[in-house]
């Protein structure tokens, strides 16, 4: 077999086994992130939940604004104001 064909197949397995070996410590050093990940994940998955049942929501909604008034306007300041919070730190973010 041709010694330069070796050298190459030789430095081929060399990149290959650094690379899983730098796979391996990104894996490891990642999973510090995993929580925030996570709730990242579970923020999502509530916002998609009250997509889908947007009718279900608007009906609980009305239901309680007749029901309790005071207490539908109490939630519905403090909801706009959690979204006007939302919106400027996501002006300030870049």
């Amino acid at each position: 077999m041709n010694p330069e064909l070796v050298q190459l197949a030789l430095h081929k397995q060399r990149l290959q086994l650094r690379s899983a070996d730098q796979r391996a410590a990104l894996v490891h050093h990642a999973q510090v992130f995993t929580p925030a990940f996570r709730g990242v994940d579970r923020v999502i998955d509530g916002v998609r939940w009250a997509r889908d049942h947007a009718p279900l929501l608007t009906g609980v909604s009305l239901f309680v604004l007749v029901a309790r008034p005071r207490a539908a306007l109490r939630w519905a300041r403090r909801g706009w104001l959690g979204f006007q919070l939302v919106r400027r730190v996501r002006n300030l973010l870049p």
